[in-house]
């Protein structure tokens, strides 16, 4: 069974030995919203969930976490699943999406993961596209149709060998990294922070 950031606020509190309205009093919180938090009527946000984490010495991602799984394998499936986009058309992005929102609230550090894999995937699809793009103007533009043949098969056999290098055999190898290692960690490049 699923436990609630209000359950966990709960416990974290009796076992320091705290009251409810001395939690209140010292996050400077009204007693009425501890209460209801640790009912699970309401979750605590922003400046009220850091209040009370401060009284309780704990860490705001350890509350967040709580509940959720480990499961690396989940992680496997994740990475490997960019391989789509070579059967898909943007299927390196859609369904590492399905499945990271299918799961989102479940797994830890799944949003972390999920959010680097997708935005670099998305950055690297657009750089591709505008590689594809500008390649075909500068070959059209640059010279006889004798010419536009034999820098046409050039220009493919670039693509094709970049897109292997990181659409084919990288994720493969985070796969591999997240079998072996005891810690996961970002295997993209960070564009975001969390």
């Amino acid at each position: 069974m699923k436990t609630n950031v209000g359950e966990k606020i709960a416990e974290i509190r009796k076992r320091k030995g705290l009251t409810q309205d001395e939690v209140a009093e010292r996050a400077n919180v009204n007693l009425r919203t501890v209460q209801r938090i640790e009912s699970g009527e309401t979750d605590p946000r922003g400046y009220t969930l850091s209040s009370i984490c401060k009284v309780l010495e704990v860490n705001i991602e350890d509350i967040l976490d709580y509940g959720k799984t480990e499961d690396k394998s989940f992680f496997v499936y994740l990475h490997l699943s960019v391989l789509a986009g070579c059967i898909i058309p943007l299927g390196d992005i859609i369904i590492p999406l399905i499945l990271w929102l299918t799961k989102r609230d479940k797994i830890v550090d799944l949003n972390f993961q999920a959010k680097n894999l997708l935005l670099f995937r998305a950055c690297f699809d657009f750089v591709m596209f505008l590689f594809m793009v500008g390649s075909m103007i500068y070959v059209f533009h640059s010279g006889g149709p004798e010419e536009v043949g034999f820098r046409m098969i050039i220009i493919y056999s670039v693509f094709i060998g970049i897109n292997f290098l990181v659409s084919l055999s990288y994720p493969v190898y985070v796969a591999i990294s997240i079998n072996k290692s005891d810690r996961l960690k970002s295997y993209y490049p960070r564009f975001i922070k969390g």
